[in-house]
């Protein structure tokens, strides 16, 4: 399983009064964890954009576990969870500085075409892409 890491450092506009980071800021640091995994696997989605798709949240749940706060570096790992025709299911893990778990999470997506709004499989638009994504997925399925 490959697993991709980004760092972030906390920013006080991340943050509420008491400079904990806002909930909704975990989401934009997955989706930050996302865009970097492509970009690891050596593919580059704003490619995918410029080409007429685009890949939508269909489900997304998040896990708090320990607050994090103004001043620290954040660890986003993100992993292809699962892989099939039509949805990819990203992981993620965001660490504290000392490895402790901050949230877990999960995002479910599928690639449409912009116009049609009609999802369209990875392996049509990209198969080496579908293949490593594939190869790399966390639960495998057959074809």
């Amino acid at each position: 399983m490959f697993i991709s890491e980004k760092q972030i450092e906390i920013r006080y506009a991340e943050t509420d009064q008491m400079g904990v980071v806002y909930h909704a800021n975990y989401i934009v640091w997955c989706e930050i964890g996302r865009t970097q995994i492509v970009k690891d696997l050596g593919y580059e989605y704003a490619q995918l954009e410029r080409d007429g798709y685009v890949a939508p949240v269909l489900d997304l749940s998040i896990q708090y576990k320990k607050s994090m706060r103004y001043g620290q570096v954040a660890t986003v790992r993100t992993w292809i969870e699962e892989h099939d025709r039509l949805r990819t299911t990203y992981g993620y893990e965001i660490l504290h500085e000392d490895g402790s778990v901050a949230a877990t999470a999960k995002s479910l997506h599928t690639l449409i075409n912009k116009e049609t709004f009609r999802p369209v499989p990875l392996r049509k638009i990209d198969p080496a892409w579908d293949a490593k994504y594939a190869e790399v997925a966390r639960i495998k399925r057959e074809k």
